[in-house]
């Protein structure tokens, strides 16, 4: 499986790019620098300067422009070579761009052709921008291919396993698991009654401590590696409406083959005023722990096998039935794009 080009990855929080400065990051195995201009515009380019490849974001900011670092080549958002320190500008100093846009928060790139770069295909995020609520979010770089990372998101029974003292519980495991598609859109629901979670977890659910409780987490999967997870908990027997619940972010953008971008976050509403803000903060400081602790080096130990010699999956449990959705999803859009593109 390669990668499905024609569509919209996360590149950045929005925040991670300031006005003037330059971010460098491989998307699909391409270099990429990104920065903002004066006007808050933000650009993408290839990090490669059309004179001799050296890497750009050994350049300098320049205004609006980037000026590279070997030769002194400057260039602005359109990729075009506007000073050549050395003489007239040659025809062939131009640089590769990439459509780039500003929304939800979130920083949001096409690595097609982007002549079918549609905006109006940027999935629905709105929930996670900080204008609208109060977000905590995080990054991470994990050395494992994109497609683990959504098979672990969508089949949340390692929790009882991997996170025994954070996420996890007992009842997980023997909890009601669905799973559906939806058009290209698939669901992963999970569900436990009557379980008793870890004292953290209890916390965050609003629950007193070792008391029994009915938890949900429910797992939204958007074509390419976007997941929206609403999980809370409730006292055992309580509607649903009276627990506390959140609503978390999973967007995946793969670095290389072997490697994976991932953003989290987690969000409130801003009439909980500063309770609300502060909550968002501490509870995606407590998420990155098993993130990154855990779910981290599960992955990456799983990718090293992988590339040793084993399968990714030799049989599967009922737990992977939305993974294996979305990944034969998946297989099927970049192979229908590999067709297009053959045809053309």
């Amino acid at each position: 499986m390669t990668f499905l080009r024609n569509t919209w990855y996360v590149a950045a929080w929005s925040s991670e790019l300031e006005s003037g400065k330059k971010l460098a990051r491989r998307y699909l195995n391409e270099p990429v620098v990104l920065f903002r201009e004066s006007s808050a515009a933000v650009r993408a380019l290839a990090d490669r300067c059309p004179h001799r490849q050296a890497p750009l974001r050994l350049g300098t900011m320049e205004g609006d422009q980037i000026r590279c670092g070997y030769h002194g080549l400057a260039f602005d958002g359109s990729g075009q070579c506007v000073h050549n320190p050395h003489g007239p500008v040659p025809k062939a100093a131009r640089v590769r761009t990439y459509p780039l846009v500003d929304r939800h928060g979130m920083l949001w790139i096409w690595m097609g052709d982007p002549a079918r770069a549609d905006e109006s295909r940027i999935l629905d995020y709105s929930w996670q921008d900080p204008e609208r609520f109060h977000v905590g979010r995080r990054y991470l770089n994990i050395k494992s291919g994109y497609q683990l990372e959504i098979e672990n998101i969508l089949d949340l029974s390692h929790i009882a396993y991997l996170h025994p003292t954070t996420l996890g519980s007992a009842g997980v495991s023997e909890g009601e698991f669905r799973s559906r598609q939806e058009g290209d859109v698939v669901w992963s629901m999970r569900s436990t009654e009557n379980d008793v979670v870890p004292d953290s977890l209890a916390d965050v659910m609003g629950v007193p401590r070792g008391a029994r409780v009915d938890r949900w987490m429910d797992v939204r999967w958007d074509a390419p590696a976007n997941m929206t997870l609403s999980g809370g908990g409730v006292a055992a027997g309580r509607p649903r409406t009276e627990g506390r619940g959140a609503v978390q972010a999973h967007c995946f953008t793969p670095e290389t083959d072997t490697s994976t971008h991932y953003w989290f976050g987690i969000c409130f509403s801003k009439a909980m005023g500063e309770h609300g803000a502060r909550l968002a903060e501490e509870q995606v400081d407590w998420l990155k722990v098993p993130f990154e602790t855990e779910d981290r080096v599960m992955l990456e130990a799983q990718q090293q096998n992988i590339l040793e010699g084993g399968d990714s999956a030799s049989f599967r449990l009922s737990g992977d039935a939305a993974g294996v959705k979305a990944l034969r999803v998946l297989e099927r859009l970049i192979a229908e794009e590999n067709a297009a593109k053959q045809r053309e």
